[in-house]
């Protein structure tokens, strides 16, 4: 192959959720702070075409790029490490290949041929592993593979790594594998055996990994990694310690503590152009683990069982209060468990209210319930998509009278739709891909809460949806205190709402955690922060 770009490949082996997406970020920014460009993708071995469909509890949340890709929250790990935005062809699924493959079948581009797994499947595969270095754009593609060693539907995955080898050459092709090595309480002792099975069905589909990352309760004594080494074919420094950490940030330096980037860079013959240090990401560390105030905030949702449905308001947050030293102690309640006997002992203590984005009717009246009481006790909220809909809605039957106002989404028949369905998506009937996605530009009022916190009039947000403000109750609603301070230029759609004499109260149409980032926090986050740290010292 023609271009200079350096493939990683990271493989998972022992168990899921070993944080193959952490160490893939953690890798990448070492690499970037050596002056490095750099940039990651996720191939996922499941058959959906993109995680737009799965249900929060299947995959955790869905991640939108700037150009409306769908994809595995994994991306949104990436960007928030790099601080690079990503792309459709930053995540491919197994039903993207097969679906590129079919569809090529049956315009007769194989000229006849059996179409099979290999060369057809796994040549698709590869065209997308190569897509990224097309334009040179990139020093380094870090390639992580979903799913583990030995599954049945990764295996045309591992099967390409193992060709790749040969396309690049050696000096540019490298595998790390990221395994477990368990603790035995009762025996007191690290075992190696699993991660020496991975290795071996890694050799069986003939990849032999350079780098092992070892993820560990316990440090790995020098005899542990001399076994490992020995027994997975790997020199005694390819050994990577990587002990459970307390927050996901700190796993670069612990990462450049036991120098994996250096064992990449030997490797693959890279030298570095500079080393800028990771003074920011240190600052940041340090403002993370050394808050001077703390405020309790409530987010409300119908998926609060598991975190990862709310990954990226849970980092933004995150990031927004490093940045003004203050502890997010961040309750997740159930939407579901909140109605008009107990809203009030849910929700008393919290100095801020958060009502996350959703689909459907599930848990919707304890949002509602949630938002009054935000709204009549001067509470700082902040409403994301379906969040700032219920603003609307409670605004409108409690303010406005319209008692049966809702979204088409809740009731079709309502007489007052204050929420509906755009006009292009009336004559859609497939799920996917078919939302208002991706990035678009909205114009700030001022003066407003937003263009505060933005400092400018003109912001691009990433947006999920299928549902608007309604702008035929547009006056009425700003006649008596609902305000629309930021508008699309081009549609006139209704981005973000905010309350008169209220100290803070937002809802926005779009997905501001998308854009948050260690080094670049997300401004109505830190502007909510602030203003809940003020409501708490009233």
């Amino acid at each position: 192959m023609a271009s200079s770009t350096k493939y990683i490949f990271i493989t998972g082996g022992v168990t899921s959720s070993l944080g193959k997406g952490i160490i893939a970020s953690s890798l990448g920014k070492l690499l970037q702070s050596r002056g490095f460009k750099v940039t990651i993708q996720k191939f996922d071995p499941y058959l959906n075409i993109d995680p737009g469909t799965l249900n929060p509890y299947e995959h955790g949340e869905c991640y939108v790029t700037d150009d409306g890709a769908e994809t595995d929250l994994d991306l949104g790990h990436y960007e928030r490490f790099l601080n690079v935005t990503t792309s459709q062809n930053n995540n491919v699924t197994t039903g993207r290949i097969y679906n590129n493959v079919i569809t090529k079948e049956r315009k007769g581009e194989f000229l006849g041929k059996t179409v099979q797994v290999i060369p057809h499947i796994t040549d698709e595969i590869k065209s997308n592993f190569y897509k990224l270095s097309e334009d040179n754009k990139y020093d380094v593609i870090i390639t992580e593979i979903g799913g583990c060693v030995g599954d049945i539907e990764s295996l045309p995955f591992i099967e390409a790594v193992r060709q790749a080898r040969w396309d690049l050459g050696p000096n540019n092709f490298l595998v790390i594998h990221l395994t477990l090595i368990p603790y035995l309480s009762a025996a007191k002792e690290l075992k190696t055996k699993p991660t020496q099975h991975s290795v071996k069905q890694l050799l069986e589909a003939g990849i032999q990994p350079d780098i092992l990352v070892c993820r560990t309760e316990h440090h790995l004594p020098s005899d542990v990694k001399k076994k490992l080494a020995l027994f997975c074919n790997v020199q005694l420094n390819s050994v990577i310690e990587a002990m459970d950490a307390d927050s996901i940030y700190d796993v670069p330096l612990l990462m450049k503590k036991e120098k994996l980037d250096e064992r990449v860079m030997t490797k693959l013959k890279l030298s570095s152009k500079e080393n800028t240090d990771l003074e920011k990401w240190k600052d940041f560390l340090g403002k993370l683990k050394n808050p001077t105030q703390e405020v309790t905030i409530g987010l409300i949702g119908k998926y609060v069982s598991l975190p990862d449905s709310y990954k990226s308001i849970i980092e933004a947050f995150t990031h927004a209060g490093a940045s003004i030293e203050c502890h997010v102690n961040l309750k997740l309640l159930s939407s579901e468990e909140i109605n008009t006997d107990n809203f009030k002992e849910k929700l008393v203590d919290l100095d801020g209210i958060l009502v996350a984005p959703g689909f459907g009717e599930r848990g919707f009246e304890g949002k509602i319930e949630t938002v009054k009481f935000a709204r009549e006790n001067k509470i700082p909220f902040l409403g994301i998509c379906l969040g700032m809909q219920v603003a609307v809605i409670e605004f409108a039957r409690n303010v406005l009278g319209h008692t049966k106002a809702n979204s088409t989404e809740m009731d079709p028949n309502t007489p007052h739709p204050v929420i509906a369905l755009m006009e292009e998506q009336k004559k859609i009937d497939q799920m996917g891909g078919t939302m208002r996605l991706g990035s678009y530009a909205c114009d700030l009022k001022k003066p407003s809460k937003s263009f505060q916190a933005y400092g400018k009039s003109k912001i691009q947000e990433r947006h999920r949806h299928r549902y608007e403000f309604n702008n035929d109750f547009l006056q009425e609603m700003e006649k008596n205190g609902m305000l629309a301070t930021g508008k699309n230029p081009d549609t006139g759609l209704v981005e973000i709402i905010e309350l008169k004499n209220h100290p803070w109260f937002v809802g926005v149409q779009f997905h501001p955690e998308y854009k948050s980032t260690v080094l670049s926090p997300q401004p109505l986050f830190v502007r909510f922060i602030q203003a809940a740290i003020n409501n708490k010292i009233k």
